[in-house]
């Protein structure tokens, strides 16, 4: 997602033809004077704070290092090419000091308390739904639950088998690595679930935090790398896959559509709209603002309570954001929610395996159970397994990048957010029969 084809932006004939010359759709040349702009300002400590230095960077670094991560050759076959590259890559630059402080500070503050991620991802849930023909909604249902927990046991199983035949208890091995994989990320899983295990097993949440943290983190990579495995596996054995179609007999596609800036701005104000419906609506419901407003989302279009106007516009922010913004944000969490360092801490052989096993028994329960009830493969496991083992909203945007099927996202936000809640749940039952 590094550069964009030709024939997407206008004066394609006057333009320098070849698709390696662009980065982010550029033409290399006014790339560079962009990217000297940036490294001058970060250089004299005048890049500007908030959304405009932010952004700038964002958008710049994420582009250079997505075009670098899709054009080498393993990593971009099977190790999620620009996608990795931009996160691990951001990482690397805050681990190493290459990045000024001021410079990660802004853009720390501007994913996390500045909304940047979560405006992200409210334009990928409104458009991907809204977008989405009701007919698919209401054939897919409930029935979407059943892959989750077909995950759920793949993961706890297999993590327990592993886990035994490397020498740690059932409570290492499901409490410490299995269940917060599984739990939907930091805000929705892991610090939530430190508090579950202060509360049962005794030891403060600051230490079950040291203990979750690596493998959410590990977890995370797995599932990025798993997802670009089984796209190119998707490639070579069509049948097991739906090219980014969820299920057997329902068709999700986009229409086609005159573009529009006014429809931007509706498909703006509305989707941030049902965001905010979901933060009202979570003071009075215990559930995450997300899973409330995919609920919303879903029951506005099955009931066809949103006028087709608003429909489309929403599907219209939904491309925009996704076209433009995605290696920027995949960028900004390598910088605010990825740190390299608790990485390398946790790659202890043993570790490592039991983390594999975890992702690995998410990917295939659900892909086993998902076909069972008629859901392709390939894209039951991305979205009701891998979405389950990574690192919720942020690990969402990754796995699908990886697996080029970024129209599943709301999908992947009911396996993070609903699937996660479930986890939560199920932890304090866990530590109940393990501690």
């Amino acid at each position: 997602m590094s550069s964009t084809p030709d024939q997407d932006l206008p004066g394609k004939n006057t333009l320098v033809a070849a698709r390696w010359q662009r980065i982010n759709g550029v033409p290399w040349p006014i790339f560079l004077a962009i990217t000297v702009i940036l490294c001058a300002a970060i250089g004299l400590g005048v890049l500007p704070g908030g959304l405009i230095g932010s952004l700038m960077a964002m958008i710049v670094l994420g582009g250079i290092l997505g075009f670098i991560g899709d054009r080498l050759p393993i990593v971009r076959s099977y190790l999620g090419g620009g996608v990795l590259v931009a996160i691990f890559g951001a990482a690397a630059l805050v681990y190493f000091g290459v990045l000024p402080e001021p410079v990660v500070t802004d853009i720390d503050t501007f994913m996390k308390s500045g909304g940047f991620l979560n405006f992200y991802i409210v334009a990928l849930i409104a458009g991907s739904i809204l977008g989405m023909d009701s007919s698919a909604l209401k054939k897919i249902g409930i029935r979407y639950f059943i892959p989750i927990l077909g995950a759920t046991a793949g993961a706890i199983g297999l993590a327990a088998l592993v886990g035994l035949l490397l020498g740690y208890t059932l409570q290492d091995a499901v409490l410490v690595i299995a269940l917060p994989i599984l739990g939907g990320g930091m805000g929705a899983g892991a610090i939530p679930m430190s508090q579950v295990y202060e509360q049962l097993l005794g030891q403060p949440a600051s230490y079950y935090i040291s203990l979750l943290v690596p493998a959410l983190a590990l977890g995370n990579v797995f599932s990025i790398i798993l997802a670009s495995i089984l796209a190119a596996i998707s490639d070579r054995i069509p049948g097991i896959s739906g090219n980014g179609q969820i299920m057997q007999g329902v068709t999700i596609k986009e229409r086609v559509q005159e573009l529009s800036v006014r429809m931007l701005g509706i498909g703006l104000l509305t989707s941030i709209s049902f965001y905010v419906a979901g933060e009202v609506l979570g003071s009075f419901i215990p559930l995450h603002p997300y899973a409330i407003m995919i609920i919303l989302v879903a029951l506005c279009k099955i009931f066809g309570w949103v006028p087709e106007i608003i429909n489309d516009a929403c599907a219209q922010w939904f491309g925009f954001i996704a076209a433009n913004l995605t290696l920027a944000q995949l960028f900004g969490i390598g910088i605010a929610y990825t740190d390299l360092d608790t990485v390398i801490q946790a790659l202890s052989i043993n570790y490592v395996l039991i983390t594999l096993a975890v992702v690995s028994g998410a990917a295939l329960g659900a892909g086993l159970v998902g076909k069972l009830v008629g859901f392709y493969p390939v894209e039951s496991s991305i979205t009701a397994g891998l979405c389950m083992a990574n690192m919720g909203g942020t690990g969402d945007v990754a796995v699908l990048s990886a697996a080029r099927r970024m129209q599943l996202m709301p999908f992947a936000q009911i396996s993070s957010r609903l699937g996660g809640a479930f986890i939560l749940l199920l932890s304090g039952v866990m530590v109940a029969l393990l501690a």
